[in-house]
């Protein structure tokens, strides 16, 4: 195989190429906070419904906020699916993702008994923070070949100071003698005559 195969990436495996579309994927998008808020409404909707058995006993804990719990929990997984795939609203989401995770503790069942509340109001808060990164411009480095070392980049120097200027006067025709031009330079009126 020849190394310009190689180095276009045709042979790499299929699961390395999806993990690193996922991870620009991710990038590109408040993914922690939507991951968050979703797990923060998935306890939220659910304790209101559920019923736990052990043994014999059955241990229900449905309570009369069941359907105030579901609306918050089914909102609270819309949010983090908006964080997601519309990133641009995502400081509306956090914000509502936090008002519904402080809503649901009296709401639903202290906030799915505090686990629900924390992951949502960390997901909010996170999608309140996250803000787009600017991307990074690879820096043009010359080719080199194999076994050479690389030189440093150019230095500018600055120009060294040379004798000062003469100082800038009135233009002189370029017919006149050398010393007309210093007595234009040097009179107060640029050379004119005072009684003229």
């Amino acid at each position: 195989m020849s190394a310009d195969f190689m180095a276009t990436g045709q042979n790499e495996h299929v699961l390395r190429v999806l993990l690193r579309r996922f991870r620009n994927w991710r990038w590109q998008r408040p993914f922690w906070a939507g991951l968050f808020t979703m797990l923060g409404g998935v306890p939220i909707a659910y304790f209101p419904y559920a019923t736990l058995s052990v043994g014999n006993v059955t241990l229900s804990m449905s309570t009369t906020a069941g359907a105030g719990s579901l609306i918050i929990g089914v909102l609270l997984v819309t949010l983090g699916f908006t964080m997601w795939f519309h990133h641009i609203v995502r400081v509306f989401a956090g914000i509502a993702a936090i008002l519904l995770a402080l809503i649901s503790i009296p709401v639903a069942n202290l906030g799915g008994f505090g686990m629900g509340f924390l992951l949502a109001l960390v997901g909010g808060a996170l999608s309140v923070a996250w803000a787009p990164g600017e991307p990074v411009l690879p820096a043009a480095v010359p080719p080199h070949t194999a076994g050479e070392v690389p030189a440093p980049p150019a230095v500018s120097v600055p120009p060294q100071a040379g004798p000062p200027a003469p100082p800038a006067g009135p233009a002189v025709p370029a017919g006149q003698p050398e010393t007309s031009r210093e007595a234009v330079a040097t009179e107060p009126d640029g050379g004119r005559n005072s009684a003229g």
